[in-house]
């Protein structure tokens, strides 16, 4: 059965933004994207990086007040930014194995705090313009949201239950990067952690996707095979030895190309219904300037990730058979 419909959600495209939000949209957003580029460029700083790297530093305010004002959130976000120094590299490494460091860091992970992890090797294709990563390695942690708590977005000053769980997942991050970075860092090996809300050098959706953790859904997130699109993410990079997961393909991006639950519910349209080129990459791309007035006014929405069908508990394992079924006939 289908949620019942939430009141704080506008109709798709019957939403316009205010004349002072959009006056700080002062350019679009899809160039600086890369939106149509057909050749491979590393991404370039934008939405909650330092507003002296972008052009949407006021809109940054807006959207950060706008989730600030609901109940509960100031103090979620807040603990997103506390996390304890990174200790130093210890002089003694560890000569274990690569398998064997790479299962400890798992272990390690997993019993603090993260839901699941992913390991790939870096690419510069992950690492931002005007940032280095000199690390061979990049740990994605995964921190899934609470269901019941993340239908309720988008909130407001009435409720602020589905923006209070970003917040917090953004702080279970936080703290389970850092307390990977610093393990990472007790074994001799230099590590370094990238948790979220605000973004620093690292893209963390494509080594997710290249480590397994899940596939790009048409609304622009992750898919977990195990979360759904309720999932938040924080890195860790190193030079500790380690041995990549695999790539996890269960037929969320097949499903994506019909199904059309995220694209009705987004208010201002944003999700387009077909791939399209992005920095020499034909995938699902969400419309910025469409998408972020709405985003900065709703305390962060999070309407797509909340309605999309692999995020509810009692759907996800009725679409991972049938889609397991429809890949293994090749269709």
């Amino acid at each position: 059965m289908p949620d019942e419909p939430n009141p704080r959600r506008p109709k798709r495209e019957q939403y316009r933004p205010k004349a002072e939000t959009l006056a700080l949209l002062k350019v679009s957003g899809n160039p600086i994207n890369g939106l149509g580029e057909t050749t491979q460029r590393r991404p370039s700083p934008f939405f909650w990086h330092p507003p002296d790297q972008h052009p949407y530093g006021e809109l940054q305010i807006v959207a950060r007040q706008s989730s600030r004002k609901c109940p509960g959130s100031a103090p979620a976000f807040m603990a997103a930014y506390n996390h304890p120094q990174l200790i130093p590299v210890a002089e003694v490494r560890s000569e274990a194995s690569a398998e064997q460091l790479a299962a400890e860091a798992t272990a390690f992970a997993l019993s603090h705090e993260a839901d699941a992890i992913g390991i790939a090797p870096m690419d510069p294709l992950y690492v931002f313009e005007g940032y280095t990563i000199e690390e061979p390695w990049v740990i994605v942690l995964a921190l899934a949201h609470n269901y019941e708590r993340l239908r309720e977005v988008p909130s407001d000053e009435t409720n602020g239950v589905g923006v209070t769980d970003i917040g917090d997942q953004y702080a279970r991050g936080t703290r389970a990067s850092y307390a990977l970075a610093n393990w990472i860092r007790s074994q001799g090996y230099n590590a370094s952690a990238y948790p979220g809300p605000s973004a620093d050098a690292l893209l963390l959706i494509p080594p997710a996707v290249a480590s397994g953790l899940g596939e790009l859904g048409k609304h622009g997130s992750l898919i977990s095979r195990r979360f759904g699109s309720g999932v938040r993410l924080a890195g860790v990079t190193t030079d500790m030895p380690l041995i990549a997961t695999a790539p996890d393909r269960f037929g969320a991006d097949e499903f994506c190309a019909t199904c059309q639950v995220c694209t009705h519910a987004c208010p201002p349209g944003a999700i387009t219904e077909d791939k399209q080129m992005v920095r020499g990459v034909e995938r699902w791309y969400v419309d910025f300037d469409k998408c972020i007035p709405y985003f900065a006014e709703s305390a962060s929405c999070g309407i797509c990730i909340a309605v999309c069908p692999w995020t509810r508990p009692n759907v996800r394992p009725k679409l991972l058979a049938t889609m397991a079924r429809r890949l293994g006939r090749g269709e």
